[in-house]
């Protein structure tokens, strides 16, 4: 077998704009890495799963003159509980279907650990978006920053 020399002609302007060009993309991909990093902050809080700032949040609702508050206790990740607090027993008399409804709605929440997709009966349905509202209220307080609905 005979090997033939082969001859490569490289005109040195080509091998300059081929390097201007690859250092041209070599910046963009940098740039590019740093404008789309996440922040230490995110990552941190993504990574850890924390929905919500731990503790018991109150929302407060107006009852013949008299406030009720629901009180919302949520852990780290978890909705644990809903009740009322400063329900006096003659409120729960005057208003009998609160207890039941948040009782219903709080079963429903914790289940399924959001508000989202709620159902309640026909005839208290006022008492239940009320209370809804005012467990809405109290897991928005909840909620970590960088969780908010309204960023």
């Amino acid at each position: 077998m005979s090997q033939k020399t082969k001859i490569i002609v490289l005109h040195m302007k080509e091998v300059i704009y081929t390097a201007i060009f690859a250092v041209l993309a070599l910046i963009l991909l940098i740039l590019l890495l740093v404008m789309f990093h996440p922040d230490k902050k995110e990552t941190k809080a993504s990574v850890s799963g924390a929905i919500y700032d731990a503790g018991t949040y109150s929302s407060p609702i107006v009852l013949g003159g008299q406030n009720v508050n629901v009180d919302v206790t949520v852990d780290e990740q978890n909705i644990l509980s809903i009740s009322f607090s400063h329900m006096e027993e003659s409120m729960a008399t005057m208003y009998p279907l609160m207890t039941t409804s948040l009782k219903e709605l709080s079963d429903q929440i914790i289940e399924k650990q959001s508000t989202d997709g709620i159902t309640f009966q026909q005839e208290n349905q006022y008492t239940s978006q009320m209370l809804l509202h005012a467990i809405e209220n109290a897991l928005e307080e909840a909620r970590r920053p960088e969780f908010h609905e309204n960023q």
